[in-house]
């Protein structure tokens, strides 16, 4: 199953501007943040929590930003 994350790339870029300073802030590397924005490794349940912090996202926003299923 993959998921739609383009609502959370544009977070990403409008808090942190880049990947990079995203993956830095969460403690992943860029590299393991690309698998994962692009379907190829999952986001763990700490990968969200650390994200919710750094986005200043709400518990109600998890289902939009990581769990809305892609439409192919």
């Amino acid at each position: 199953m993959s998921y739609d994350y383009s609502k959370l790339r544009g977070k990403i870029v409008e808090i942190c501007k880049t990947n990079r300073e995203f993956a830095k802030q969460i403690g992943l590397s860029e590299r393991t943040v690309s698998l994962k924005l692009n379907n190829l490794a999952p986001f763990t349940q700490q990968d969200i929590e650390k994200s919710v912090k750094v986005l200043n996202l709400t518990a109600d926003d998890v289902q939009d930003y990581f769990f809305t299923k892609e439409v192919l």
